[in-house]
């Protein structure tokens, strides 16, 4: 019996990289987390703008590269989109990195792509390690309905209002958080949303990984996140959808009869509240005075 390779001896070929911006995934921690389509590019490009051009040089070093480095952070992106759009115009090849991860994704770097799109250039995504699809994977939640939500205010009054507006999504909620606020953000979010399962994951591809899995209430009291180190993904598991009431019932179909048919009100009001439609059609005739 012929044994296999473990793996193909040659990785597909590289296509040409042609003139556009290229928004490339850099890895979160383990740096063998870089695709050969990323480093592909990398090594075409032209021009490379990065979030903080220290961290960059680091990481191009690393893998033999040499590029022309531009900053991009929240106080350089209109500027570094002008010099995207001249570079692009002359035929050449712009990538835009964050600091780790996937751009775009509570990163600088949407003035850049917006600018490009606006200006009818061609902009390409170069997928990679993402700290998000990567806390998702080890969360132990649902991932088919997931609501992605960014850093929560810093401030308690102000979370805790972003939060009530969460609370009666129906998808897993996806949260980043910083170490010396997370403590106070599990307690929030334990108020707020209730006792739903939830996992911590921290440093994720790096040496100490470490995923914390249980109800918000235990984790909000759990001393190993207290003020813990590196970056954090919070993933809450979605609500329970709450039965509507007979009066709330009523009220939306008094609402939909003063636009629509009975026939009509009661499947608008059944898929907005999803309850049976047949009730709910006897429901709108009685109002009517027809049942």
């Amino acid at each position: 019996m012929t044994e296999r390779p473990l793996f193909p001896p040659a990785a597909p070929p590289p296509r040409p990289v042609s003139p556009g911006l290229y928004l490339v995934a850099t890895p979160i921690g383990n740096l063998r987390d870089m695709t050969l389509r990323a480093l592909d590019v990398l090594a075409a490009a032209d021009l490379v703008l990065a979030e903080d051009t220290r961290v960059s040089a680091k990481l191009l070093t690393a893998y033999g590269l040499r590029a022309k480095l531009e900053r991009c952070d929240d106080h350089a992106s209109a500027r570094a989109a002008e010099i995207a759009i001249d570079r692009i115009r002359e035929g050449q090849v712009v990538a835009l990195i964050s600091d780790a991860g996937t751009p775009m994704v509570s990163d600088p770097g949407f003035v850049v792509a917006r600018a490009v799109v606006e200006a009818g250039l061609p902009l390409h995504p170069i997928p990679g390690a993402s700290s998000l699809l990567a806390a998702l994977c080890i969360a132990g939640l649902p991932a088919d309905r997931v609501l992605f939500a960014g850093f929560l205010p810093p401030k308690s009054a102000a979370r805790k209002t972003t939060l009530t507006e969460l609370k009666s999504a129906r998808q897993t909620l996806v949260f980043f958080e910083s170490g010396p606020r997370l403590a106070a953000s599990l307690a929030d979010m334990a108020e707020v949303l209730g006792d739903r399962p939830a996992a911590v994951a921290r440093e994720l591809t790096k040496l100490h990984e470490d995923c914390v899995r249980g109800p918000l209430s235990a984790l909000a009291a759990d001393p190993h996140l207290d003020a813990p180190k590196g970056e954090i993904v919070v993933v809450i598991g979605p609500g329970e959808a709450e039965v509507a009431s007979a009066e709330d019932a009523d009220a939306a179909l008094a609402e939909a009869l003063t636009r629509l048919p009975p026939g009509e009100a009661a499947s608008e009001v059944s898929r907005a509240l999803d309850l049976p439609r047949k009730a709910l059609y006897r429901r709108a005739l009685e109002m009517q005075g027809r049942g």
